[in-house]
């Protein structure tokens, strides 16, 4: 059997949220205000709600908790979250705050051990399936952050870059073309 534990989980976080800082490194401050639609997230806010969305799987897994529906912080921790949405910062201070939210839950990932991720979490009623083990829960941090990064990666587009992933990917292509056309 394969084993994914808390430090591949680490790693792969760590991949995801590096992607993340480098669009926000390549996106200049001057749009970080710019939003796709009227409802939707800046650029910025989008940043931050990618900075914090670890907080609810630490929050839980650091307190051990086993059933959800014990858990009443939920409409704390929204609150929390659209305040830190809300808060005016610079583009240094969205990228710090990346870096350092990210380290630290990367870091909270890679001690956790094989037993503990193997726990079953009991969720809220009506939720399917009715119990999650620790690890399935704590890839889902990861799973938000990329969504949120596919929005980014939108945007960069809708102000004129090309992301960086998009240009590795050309850089490769070409490289295997040029090879090939060397080939023949």
């Amino acid at each position: 059997m394969t084993y994914y534990g808390g430090k591949d989980l680490a790693a792969a976080f760590r991949t995801v949220r590096n992607n993340t800082i480098t669009i926000a490194e390549e996106i200049p401050e001057s749009k970080y205000d710019f939003r796709a639609a009227p409802d939707c997230r800046t650029i910025g806010q989008t940043l931050v709600h990618i900075a914090v969305g670890p907080s609810f799987q630490h929050q839980i897994h650091s307190n051990k908790f086993d059933d959800v529906t014990k858990v009443n912080f939920a409409p704390e921790l929204i609150q929390k979250l659209t305040a830190e949405e809300a808060t005016p910062r610079t583009k240094a201070e969205i990228v710090a705050m990346l870096r350092t939210e990210g380290d630290q839950f990367a870091s909270f990932l890679e001690s956790l051990p094989e037993a503990f991720l193997a726990e079953r979490v009991t969720m809220r009623p009506g939720m399917d399936p009715a119990t999650k083990t620790r690890f399935e829960m704590l890839l889902s941090p990861k799973e938000h952050e990329m969504h949120h990064r596919a929005q980014l990666m939108v945007l960069q587009r809708m102000i004129g870059q090309v992301p960086h992933l998009t240009r590795q990917m050309r850089e490769r292509m070409a490289q295997m073309q040029a090879g090939a056309s060397q080939g023949r």
